[in-house]
């Protein structure tokens, strides 16, 4: 016992310290006068061509422990009350099964009418009269060990998908009928098509899905592809989200910001250091969301 709690105190230490000491020296961008300071942290908003987005506030004032009176120190929480859209609004610390293994666990907020549920893989948590309630498995029909889901996106009527990097990079869905979970399926070629098809983010109304796929009428490597939804339920072929979003580097995890204002997405390059191993950096990159309807009207 006495070690499992040396081992979270730790870890609540240095989220901590973490916090205190992250600094960021940024240059700094005009503002728009049209647009609060802190609600995107004082950078100017893109248009309809992508651009960096780098936060330049200092986010330790930010996180907050949660049910700081009633610490439980096998598994705890911090909130994030700021701005930043990239930031989590919870992150939990479980002890598991050893000593030594404390996983850490981020869920993001939803682009839906119900925050009272948070997401990460096959785990959610929810609100409580106290705060958050511990981490909870989605069950057997997600919770799987043949699966691999990296990133799970729910509308606002609770359908779910889901990417899979265990069978051959697909994505699938889930949705809520007559009140029950249906058992999640395989979407169509339309969406499973290509290499590395993964990260997908449903629109909270469900009109279209944007995933990451390499394909042969991409840039080069992964792009952001979008699918409307069509009358009939189905889903509309392909579309490259252009040159505007995607080039010959690594481009995926697009998703929408909290208000549907502008889309997020990640851009990944693979870098050599001086003594020949590699590595993989990415940056986040925003655009204004009206790209969106612009490319629904060329479909």
């Amino acid at each position: 016992m006495i070690k499992k709690h040396i081992i979270l105190i730790f870890v609540l230490g240095m989220f901590l310290y973490a916090c205190n000491t992250k600094k960021q020296d940024l240059e700094d961008n005009d503002s728009d006068p049209h647009i609060s300071e802190d609600r995107y942290l004082g950078q100017k908003p893109p248009g309809l061509t992508r651009k960096v987005f780098v936060p330049k506030k200092d986010t330790a004032k930010e996180w907050e422990l949660g049910n700081e009176n009633s610490l439980d120190m096998k598994e705890f929480y911090f909130t994030y009350s700021g701005n930043d859209p990239l930031q989590p609004a919870v992150v939990v610390y479980r002890q598991e099964e050893s000593y030594y293994n404390v996983n850490k666990y981020t869920f993001h907020p939803r682009n839906t009418e119900n925050s009272n549920i948070l997401y990460s893989r096959h785990n959610y948590i929810e609100r409580t009269d106290s705060g958050w309630s511990k981490i909870k498995s989605l069950g057997p029909m997600f919770d799987r060990e043949d699966w691999g889901i990296m990133v799970l996106s729910v509308s606002n009527n609770g359908t779910i998908v889901f990417d899979d990097y265990k069978s051959n990079d697909v994505i699938r869905i889930s949705r809520i009928k007559d009140g029950r979970r249906e058992e999640p399926k395989l979407l169509g070629k339309e969406i499973n098509s290509g290499k590395w098809t993964a990260h997908p983010f449903i629109a909270p109304d469900e009109s279209y899905l944007i995933w990451g796929s390499e394909r042969e009428d991409g840039y080069g490597m992964s792009d952001n592809y979008i699918s409307f939804r069509q009358q009939d339920g189905s889903w509309g072929s392909a579309i490259n989200m252009g040159d505007k979003i995607n080039s010959e580097l690594v481009e995926n995890g697009a998703k929408l910001t909290l208000d549907g204002k502008y889309l997020f997405f990640a851009r990944s390059e693979e870098k050599t250091r001086e003594d020949g191993t590699t590595h993989w950096e990415s940056k986040q990159y925003w655009v204004d969301a009206k790209i969106i309807e612009d490319l629904r009207a060329k479909q």
